[in-house]
């Protein structure tokens, strides 16, 4: 359904183009300071207007219904709203009679019966992931580790062979800025433009890492940190693939090549024995038998090339019964994978939120 978690659990609304989205937050701590200026910086991350993102720009401004009270959250659920302003649904009219290849105008109007909100996607739009993100930044206050996600692929071309064609970048100061400092559009630029010229779409891969996880979280069998990190993931619009660790690389291993060794971190630790061991190495991303070990969580994320394209497809057509070419109106992204690895970085924090408040 539109809610996920336990102790820290989130419950989403809204339509892309209806009046607002947002998100019901229970199980915040009460006394944390949390103002609008705490979400500029993940919101930022996720805007679109750069290369290869939707034109469609929003102010994205958070506004607090209830669960703050001088400048604190209260411990009640916490309610932040988004207004959807920019919104162009005239775009989507067509889609009632010939459904989006890869999309899920087909699949909504057979599981709601033709009531589903079409315009812009309705509850299955990427602007729905703003309210997540906008959770992860609570989620964040709440947690003692730290979370980061970056873009390591886009279009099958990795960061380190895109870096390796780029130069210093002349700033108009006169300095040079290192290619590494450079945005993913930037970064990717070539890429982004031979799609945007071939009105088509690419995909990606997003890198996760949480830091300063104490081991003994999970509640396997079916609560495992795998399947709650994976559960929260897939909810993501686009996401095709996650995998932990050494991930699908592992099948292609030996047991001597994926395993991990126990080591001492400390040798002259004085912590106990538990505290000041874990896995030599990291194959298994942090986790072992569903329950952390100590080690930093680490997974990647494929997502998906955007179903929106203006290049001509075959499809189906409803209304006439033909088969028809339909090239998709409208204001989409060329690569959705840009503006996520901030969406990861939420939906994992709310998982670890709700994992550490059920210890």
């Amino acid at each position: 359904m539109n809610s996920f978690g336990r102790k820290f659990r989130v419950s989403i609304f809204g339509e892309s183009h209806g009046d607002a989205i947002g998100i019901v937050i229970d199980g915040v701590q009460p006394g944390i300071p949390l103002s609008e200026e705490d979400f500029v910086k993940d919101i930022a991350r996720r805007k679109s207007g750069a290369k290869g993102t939707t034109p469609r720009i929003e102010t994205d401004e958070p506004e607090f219904l209830s669960g703050i009270y001088n400048g604190h959250t209260t411990g009640a659920p916490l309610t932040i709203i988004f207004r959807n302003r920019n919104t162009r649904s005239s775009d989507y009219r067509l889609f009632n009679d010939v459904p989006r290849p890869g999309h899920a105008d087909y699949t909504a109007s057979i599981k709601w019966l033709d009531f589903n909100d079409p315009r812009g996607g309705g509850h299955f739009s990427g602007r729905i992931t703003l309210p997540i993100v906008a959770a992860g930044v609570v989620a964040k206050k709440m947690l003692a580790c730290e979370v980061k996600a970056s873009l390591i692929e886009v279009g099958g071309v990795t960061r380190e062979e895109a870096l390796s064609s780029i130069s210093d970048v002349a700033l108009p100061s006169g300095g040079r800025e290192r290619p590494e400092d450079l945005s993913p559009s930037e970064i990717w630029a070539d890429v982004l433009e031979r799609t945007m010229r071939e009105k088509d779409s690419v995909g990606g891969i997003v890198e996760c890492r949480a830091d300063g996880i104490p081991a003994g979280l999970g509640e396997p069998f079916f609560d495992s940190v795998e399947s709650l990190i994976s559960h929260a993931i897939f909810s993501i619009p686009g996401v095709r693939g996650i995998e932990f660790g050494d991930g699908f690389q592992a099948a292609r291993m030996k047991g001597s090549e994926h395993n991990d060794p126990f080591d001492k971190v400390d040798k002259s630790s004085s912590l106990t024995l538990h505290t000041s061991v874990k896995p030599g190495k990291n194959g298994a991303g942090g986790i072992n038998g569903g329950i952390t070990n100590g080690n930093p969580i680490t997974f990647r994320v494929a997502f998906k090339p955007t179903s929106s394209i203006g290049k001509g497809q075959k499809t189906f057509n409803f209304a006439s019964g033909q088969m028809t070419s339909l090239e998709i109106p409208g204001r989409h992204d060329a690569c959705i994978a840009l503006r996520t690895p901030v969406i990861v970085e939420a939906m994992t924090a709310i998982v670890l939120a709700d994992l550490t408040g059920l210890m």
